[in-house]
């Protein structure tokens, strides 16, 4: 361990369901580093499986709101102030600030993963005020930053244009299996045999993600079954609405879960859906990680027709678009997929062509170099 060097991830959820960071620092493992992943542990947080790198969990009194993010702050300053370290690794502008200030304060290496557009988030955009706190924060860091990494072309020209600091793109794609991967038994999850099953996962079950809609959709779309698979602010409205309007035998919730079993359950599927809405500039350049696992689990998409996601979409040829996030749209859209094998059966091998060049093992070489490149300086 003394010839190892030290790396400490900074990240502000509570690290169970976060596949990028977690492979974000297996690399660093293998780049001789010792990690420490530090995040917060929230009330409802599942306890954290054995890792080949030390995890730390800040408890804070708040679990959201500005009160949350001044107490993440300086626990995370106090945190890094307290330990040794050569890198650290923030993840996303809410804990740039402290590992910002810890690396000139102790002359430590920094790089700084920005997962999205993060002043552009409709939770900022529909407050402005609060917007223009986080915009000051990035306006006063990023230009002094020499290590930046995100999550797709687009975002990282937008950041490059802005602050004049060279941004590398490194998706959050899954590492590539050459063994044949399981599937969870459907009578687990009380799915019959001729069920098309329809999928919406992820940590980000939020609004403006077209759920509302999809569930509606499933009034009109014929031996179909909706899984949500995950958490997020949209999932009590959405168990309302399926209590409302009894469709307990069509949508069915599944809370958050290890990686390794999301995509067990996302392998059952007969079609992914990307139903998000373009109501920001962030939401408009996403590339939800979603996308990738459906490619993985070898499950064609339908799609709302975003730059991004369009993009990878139509050079693999794995999936479908709608022209509008309408219930009606979607439900034609979807009986009219079910019906097409022949497409299904297209779209899914694919999927396996284009998971052969979207992967982990291809997108983590360009991390290796950044990482090396950051040793050097």
């Amino acid at each position: 361990m003394k010839n190892k060097k030290k790396a400490i991830v900074c990240v502000s959820n509570d690290l169970v369901t976060d596949n990028r960071v977690a492979k974000t620092c297996a690399v660093l493992v293998e780049q001789n580093y010792e990690v420490t992943l530090v995040g917060r542990k929230k009330a409802d947080s599942p306890k954290m499986t054995q890792k080949n790198y030390k995890f730390y969990r800040l408890r804070l009194p708040f679990e959201k709101g500005p009160l949350f993010y001044v107490f993440l702050n300086l626990r995370l300053f106090t945190f890094l102030l307290s330990k040794k370290s050569d890198l650290i690794y923030a993840n996303d502008l809410d804990t740039l600030a402290p590992s910002f200030l810890i690396s000139k304060l102790k002359n430590t290496r920094i790089i700084y993963d920005t997962h999205e557009l993060f002043t552009e988030v409709p939770e900022l955009t529909a407050r402005p005020k609060i917007q223009k706190i986080w915009l000051a924060i990035e306006q006063f860091i990023f230009p002094k930053l020499t290590h930046v990494i995100t999550v797709n072309d687009s975002i990282a020209k937008i950041y490059e244009e802005k602050y004049g600091v060279t941004v590398h793109t490194i998706r959050n794609v899954p590492l590539l299996s050459e063994e044949r991967q399981n599937k969870e038994d459907r009578k687990n999850l009380g799915l019959n045999g001729n069920d098309f099953i329809l999928i919406i996962q992820g940590s980000g079950l939020n609004k403006d993600r077209g759920i509302e809609e999809a569930i509606t959709a499933m009034e009109e779309c014929e031996n179909c079954v909706l899984l949500l698979v995950g958490n997020g602010d949209v999932i009590p409205l959405a168990k309302k609405m399926v209590s409302n309007k009894k469709l307990h035998l069509k949508v069915k919730f599944i809370p958050r879960m290890p990686y390794a079993q999301l995509m067990q359950i996302t392998r059952l599927a007969d079609l992914g859906l990307i139903l998000d809405k373009n109501t920001s500039l962030n939401q408009g350049l996403a590339l939800p990680n979603k996308l990738f696992d459906y490619m993985h689990a070898e499950t064609p998409i339908l799609s709302s027709n975003l730059k991004e996601i369009t993009k990878v979409i139509v050079k693999y040829d794995i999936g479908s678009f709608i022209s509008e996030t309408k219930p009606s749209v979607i439900s034609d859209a979807v009986n009219a997929y079910k019906a097409d094998i022949v497409l299904q059966e297209k779209h899914r091998e694919n999927c396996r062509i284009a998971a052969k060049e979207e992967n982990w093992q291809v997108e983590r070489k360009k991390l290796k170099a950044i990482i090396a490149v950051s040793d050097c300086v």
